[in-house]
């Protein structure tokens, strides 16, 4: 198996480097393009060719590697469809926005959280990721990025300036963070003191695992904190979301509201608006009807809150069904009316399959 050198230390690195018969600089140079997300040894331009031959040959840049990329057809997200080095495979997914350059991260290869909803989980949990093939995900991203400038795309600031960088971080790609919380921790410290990207540009998304939560705030860093909740009673959330059965809304939420109160930071639910198909072929409000948009209501109003709407994108192996737009709008404006704050979430990339609990490994061995 070839050596991964982002993984080794400087020194190791520089041991690597000497072995090869090579002077010490060339590892502080290696080191440098790795740490742009170099996806290879050949791109390496001011290393001799000779040496970028012989690496290319005995060892590995990242702990990640490209196996598929794909674009959307406004040109606004790449899907990345990328193998670790045990073979496991997991996506991510880059997002040019106005407001910057997101970029949605995976923190396990496959999920064991089992929602009835959601692609990532068809295949269960493979393995936790470490620290720094989290980070990787962010080091493609930003290789594809600065890779922009020599093609026909704009360049989209990221809110500091119009570099093209990437300027936020979502948690939120296949698995489940905080069944992986202290290599999620780890990768967003690096995130932040190694490409300078701010605590309030980093969002986690939770299924609600209540200690993982009480890990955050023991943690105390201001970042997002984003709930999936997709349900306003327990009943209806067990049925959906069998995490629901060990930690109870009220128990999340309870956590939910003592991180937010720490940092006063707007907590994010994030409410997918699922549809059945009824025996004629109709689509019916599996959980968006009035009553569930007003119990909903109960559980937040007067809260510091954001309650991000998702229409539910297609899986295949699923049985909900897509709701139209005028249903979507009549379970906002019911939350707007009660004084919760609400929005509807721009889905980007349905086409190529990384919206909202798309994410799935085509590719990936069953």
């Amino acid at each position: 198996m070839k050596p991964i050198l982002f993984n080794l230390t400087d020194g190791e690195l520089e041991q690597f480097i000497v072995e090869l018969g090579q002077p010490k600089f060339r590892a502080k140079q290696i080191r440098e393009w790795l740490n742009r997300g170099a996806p290879d040894f050949l791109s390496m331009k001011n290393i001799p060719e000779t040496l970028r031959t012989q690496l290319q040959e005995t060892a590995q840049t990242l702990p990640v590697r490209i196996i598929k990329k794909l674009e959307s057809s406004d040109g606004e997200t790449t899907k990345f469809l990328l193998e670790l080095d045990d073979g496991e495979q997991i996506e991510s997914v880059l997002m040019r926005t106005t407001y910057g350059n997101s970029v949605c991260v995976s923190s396990q290869a496959g999920c064991a959280m089992g929602c009835k909803f959601c692609a990532s989980t068809l295949l269960g949990l493979k393995r936790n990721l470490s620290a720094n093939e989290i980070y990787s995900q962010i080091l493609v991203a930003q290789w594809e990025l600065r890779s922009d400038k020599f093609k026909d795309r704009p360049i989209k600031p990221n809110g500091d300036a119009n570099n093209g960088d990437v300027s936020h971080i979502v948690v939120m790609g296949t698995g489940e963070p905080l069944q992986n919380t202290e290599n999620v921790i780890g990768f967003i410290e690096r995130a932040n003191s190694d490409m300078g990207i701010g605590w309030r540009r980093i969002t986690v998304s939770t299924c609600g695992i209540v200690p993982g939560i009480d890990r955050l705030i023991e943690w105390g860093r201001p970042i997002n904190l984003a709930i999936s909740l997709h349900a306003p009673t327990d009943e209806l959330r067990c049925q959906i979301m069998p995490i629901n059965n060990r930690y109870k809304l009220a128990e999340v939420l309870d956590a939910a509201w003592r991180f937010t109160d720490l940092h006063n930071r707007q907590l994010m639910i994030e409410y997918i608006l699922l549809g059945k198909k009824d025996e004629n072929g109709e689509t019916i409000l599996y959980n968006a009807t009035p009553d569930h948009a007003e119990k909903l209501s109960e559980l937040l109003r007067g809260k510091n809150c954001m309650v991000n709407l998702i229409p539910w994108n297609a899986v295949d192996e699923r049985d909900f069904a897509s709701l139209s737009g005028n249903a979507v709008h009549r379970f906002q404006d019911i939350l707007i009316k009660n004084g919760v704050h609400t929005r509807i979430r721009r889905e980007r990339g349905t086409d190529i399959g990384s919206a909202c609990g798309q994410l799935r490994l085509n590719n990936a061995k069953k």
